[in-house]
């Protein structure tokens, strides 16, 4: 099952092809759309491991073999980061018992993490692996990066849930990138 998206993701996020913007340069830019490609491609293969009971080797080989940078719908994917992709989806993997509690900790006793649509929990459990063990990325970069993919996927409350459970985390284990309490 092909996860669709609601709305094109723009750059520098953007999965599908396209110039870039004047004022950026090529080079500069690639890494960073191709690490947004590879966000969106982990939250993908994370939701179908969860609706297709698709083993992780598998995923990721039909990620690799089809998707990343290939043609789907007649239109040219972009290149993704390939080793990042698999590091955050094995990452998510590999970590899920201790991401989902973190996850659930800012959450409404009324909204377990089980309750939740499978989409947006791939994509608060890639963010918060990444917020987690990849220091070399900003809090703030991790954030608004998953805020990017949210709006490809939804266009009402969830993006705003995706900011604040993250903001949350963040907040939880990186402290030290915000400063005082209360300050952001």
């Amino acid at each position: 099952m092909r996860l669709r998206l609601r709305r094109p993701v723009k750059w520098p996020n953007c999965a599908k092809g396209g110039a870039l913007p004047e004022s950026e340069p090529a080079i500069a830019a690639r890494g960073a759309n191709q690490r947004g490609a590879a966000r969106l491609a982990a939250v993908q293969a994370l939701y179908q491991m969860d609706v297709g009971r698709v083993s992780l080797p598998r995923v990721v080989a039909e990620f690799e073999a089809f998707r990343l940078g290939q043609e789907m719908e007649g239109e040219t994917l972009r290149s993704a980061d390939a080793a990042f992709f698999r590091l955050l989806v094995a990452g998510v993997v590999e970590e899920q018992e201790v991401i989902d509690p973190l996850i659930h900790a800012t959450l409404p006793p009324s909204w377990p993490l089980a309750r939740l649509d499978v989409t947006l929990r791939s994509l608060l459990r890639c963010g918060v692996y990444e917020l987690k063990s990849r220091r070399d990325v900003p809090a703030r970069v991790v954030i608004s990066e998953y805020l990017d993919v949210a709006h490809a996927f939804f266009e009402k409350e969830e993006p705003g849930l995706v900011n604040a459970v993250l903001d949350k985390v963040a907040r939880d284990v990186r402290p030290d990138e915000f400063g005082k309490a209360g300050a952001g």
